[in-house]
């Protein structure tokens, strides 16, 4: 019975005693995940601490990027003042030279203008006749091959523009033969002329005459040189050369010995220079030549000429003889009127003289007046 009741109490001790092993075995766990708990803090912290530090690394960086953004930023404004004033400055002188380029187009058209009117004013409309001019040199410089037989033909001629005012209707041309008469004539502001059963009155002006122009041609005319015009381009450069030669060359037709050829195929010309003068002065008159090309070819010949322009003068003025009378109505006959007019400005008592020419205009009508030089002027 008693070995019964110790066993039961041996059970009930084991039985007793089993809890706490769990116990202390959880206790084991529980101090084990605590260790790794620490361990897992301690590494969190100091993930922590670098996490912090690369926290505070980029926002230093960060802090210098807005620091350098702000100093760009305000770079780039002052740069964009800068520009802007720029900017209003080109602008304005831009317009400031539109403005001057206006100006200066004015002033150009204006220039143009006055220059059409110049170049209108100074040219010369003439048909100048044609004059047969015989020149003659010695014989003995022509036979002995001397200068004067090679020297071009030289001549000069004088060109002169006569002055010219233009008479319109109601107006009257009058020249005195004393220079004292129209200056006391011009000196009057209204001349009353008696005109039958009434007056006219008239009023005196100075001329004022377009510019004139005067100017010498110098021409000199080869003797030795021949141009040769209408050439066909049938053959090459080469042997129209020598064709030229061998057919300038046959004094059966005029020619003579050539010293030598130029030929120019774009223009289909030449020029042909002969040794000896006096051959060019014979074809140049018959203005045709033949020449041995493929086939015969009639070609235009002429003489070989320089000129040059000298001695140009521009002069205007007025006359001292001559005035105008204006304003002019046409009460009488053009014939009659001029009559009156005459009788008028002879008398010394309307401070007047001898008349040289009087010309008057009916109202409708237009004239245009030339004037030449005094002889007496001239020759002083």
């Amino acid at each position: 019975m008693a070995d019964i009741l110790d066993q039961e109490k041996m059970v009930g001790d084991l039985k007793e005693d089993s809890p706490l092993e769990e116990a202390q075995e959880e206790l084991q766990t529980w101090k084990n995940k605590i260790e790794k708990a620490d361990d897992m803090k301690a590494r969190l912290i100091l993930e922590k601490l670098e996490e912090d530090e690369v926290k505070t690394k980029a926002k230093q960086e960060m802090m210098a990027c807005v620091e350098k953004q702000g100093e760009c930023q305000k770079a780039f404004t002052q740069s964009m003042s800068r520009m802007q004033d720029e900017i209003v400055k080109l602008a304005e002188r831009k317009q400031v030279l539109l403005e001057k380029l206006k100006r200066v187009q004015a002033e150009l058209e204006g220039k143009r203008a006055e220059c059409s009117t110049l170049k209108q004013k100074f040219k010369i409309y003439a048909q100048i006749p044609d004059t047969e001019v015989k020149f003659i040199a010695r014989n003995k410089e022509v036979r002995d091959g001397t200068d004067g037989g090679t020297q071009p033909v030289r001549g000069v001629f004088t060109i002169s523009q006569r002055a010219a005012v233009l008479l319109r209707g109601g107006q009257a041309l009058i020249t005195f033969e004393e220079e004292n008469v129209a200056s006391q004539i011009l000196k009057i502001a209204k001349c009353s002329v008696s005109c039958e059963t009434a007056i006219l009155d008239v009023k005196p002006r100075r001329i004022t005459m377009d510019p004139a122009v005067k100017f010498e041609v110098h021409l000199d005319v080869s003797r030795k040189e021949l141009k040769v015009s209408n050439i066909p381009p049938s053959l090459p450069d080469e042997r129209m050369t020598d064709r030229l030669e061998i057919s300038f060359s046959r004094p059966s037709r005029g020619g003579g010995e050539v010293e030598r050829v130029e030929y120019d195929k774009n223009s289909g010309t030449g020029h042909i220079t002969f040794l000896h003068p006096g051959v060019v002065q014979s074809l140049a008159l018959r203005g045709r030549y033949l020449v041995d090309l493929d086939t015969e070819v009639n070609v235009q010949v002429g003489p070989v000429y320089k000129y040059q322009l000298r001695k140009f003068q521009t002069f205007c003025g007025c006359p001292k003889r001559t005035i105008l009378l204006d304003d002019i109505e046409d009460m009488v006959d053009e014939e009659d009127l001029q009559d009156h007019l005459e009788i008028h400005f002879q008398k010394p008592s309307n401070s007047g003289g001898e008349i040289e020419t009087l010309k008057y205009i009916h109202r409708g009508k237009a004239l245009q007046a030339f004037f030449c030089e005094d002889t007496a002027e001239i020759d002083s």
